[in-house]
């Protein structure tokens, strides 16, 4: 090279290897480099591998939702910038003007704002109602409903959805049925095997694992399905970073040993909970009290989430009294950590509702929702008797 054509600004390429990297490299350019115009048509128009511009696509982002598909059995994915954008996409991809949606009223509050709120100011129209009934979900349907969306297990009361009655129903009517699996995960449940269209979820929660990312997925087995979406993601904007990929990619590695662990943890919390002065009641899905516990086991298999809520017999200052004992448990409007963290919906994910609308949805002052972690459950015990015993100790 002569010395006139050196210059630390141009890009190099990268040194041919007989070897490869164990762990994924992490690969954040925005814009990949064509030998030509005629390799560039092809890398567009599929006739061979290859990456252009990064909100079309990366491969960070390629690798992560290829695993994810895999995991749920879906034909294909695409990975988005957060769980609100995964269902955003698929509104964006598949409705149009003068549709109607039904979808399940024990949902993120978030999404209860935008079925709500948002979406009519698009032309979309929304009804809410009880996912577990499947009568009940029949009964709100329109000749224009176009799209079912439930939760599996629901955000934060963990009723549970009578996926088997709705697959029923969606085949009939001809109806796109949409299932959140973030609280179930598929190591509980794969919703495509019972006859799902669509499946999304908020990797930012289990799947990733270390509250260190924010993350959706969203795929389909349909092949006009899988094409709508990825156009939405593209088009709106609503891509995902390869930093956030490559560290979901990474939490993906101890998923399962994660999974396991909490969800053992969960079962145990919630038994020791139902036996503590000042708790009301305790929401887990694999107790007989539950009330979709029949759905429970039969949908879920004896894996019942991580997830246990809780209501505690306590007025706001009897809720900071819990929170502020239990000293070694986060207070973070989020689930999915490796550790336990403590969520309080009326001041977090359903302050958007009114005190009524949360009464009718199950949610008091005192309600509680807990995303177990892989803590040593004695600990876990200990903090919980000491904060519940701090709540009561305010009412007193």
């Amino acid at each position: 090279m002569k010395p006139e054509d050196r210059s630390v600004v141009r890009r190099a390429t990268l040194p041919l290897s007989e070897t490869r990297p164990l762990v994924t490299p992490l690969m954040p350019s925005t814009v990949y480099c064509a030998e030509d115009a005629d390799r560039l048509d092809a890398v567009y128009e599929g006739r061979a591998p290859g990456y252009s511009y990064a909100r079309e696509g990366h491969p960070n982002a390629a690798l992560l939702a290829d695993k994810i598909s895999w995991m749920e059995g879906a034909a294909g994915g695409v990975m988005t910038s957060s769980g609100m954008s995964a269902i955003s996409a698929v509104f964006l991809a598949l409705l149009e003007k003068g549709d109607h949606i039904v979808a399940g009223n024990q949902l993120y509050g978030r999404c209860l704002r935008l079925l709500t709120q948002d979406l009519p100011r698009l032309g979309f129209e929304a009804s809410l109602v009880d996912a577990s009934d499947a009568a009940a979900v029949a009964a709100a349907l329109r000749p224009e409903t176009k799209l079912l969306l439930v939760e599996v297990v629901a955000n934060p009361t963990l009723r549970v959805a009578d996926i088997k009655g709705l697959t029923r129903l969606a085949k009939e009517r001809g109806l796109i049925f949409v299932v959140d699996n973030t609280f179930a995960t598929p190591r509980a449940f794969r919703p495509f095997d019972q006859g799902a269209d669509i499946v999304l979820h908020s990797v930012t929660k289990l799947l990733a694992g270390h509250s260190d990312v924010t993350l959706g997925y969203v795929g389909a087995q349909e092949a006009a399905h899988n094409e709508a979406l990825y156009d939405a993601v593209t088009t709106w904007g609503l891509n995902a970073s390869p930093f956030d990929c490559w560290l979901a990619e990474r939490g993906l590695n101890t998923f399962e040993l994660r999974y396991d662990r909490s969800q053992e943890n969960a079962k145990a919390l919630a038994d020791h909970l139902r036996g503590l002065p000042g708790v009301l009641q305790v929401l887990y899905p694999g107790e007989d009290d539950h009330p979709d516990a029949a759905l429970a086991r039969d949908l879920l298999q004896g894996n019942y989430s991580h997830m246990v809520s809780f209501e505690l017999d306590a007025r706001r200052s009897g809720v900071n009294a819990f929170l502020k004992a239990a000293r070694n448990i986060a207070f973070a409007p989020t689930l999915g950590d490796v550790g336990t963290t403590i969520s309080h919906p009326p001041s977090s994910s359903h302050r958007a509702l009114t005190v009524d609308e949360r009464a009718a949805l199950g949610i008091s002052e005192g309600f509680i929702r807990v995303s177990v972690g892989v803590e040593d459950i004695a600990l876990l015990k200990r903090e919980f008797s000491a904060a519940v015993a701090a709540a009561r100790q305010d009412g007193t």
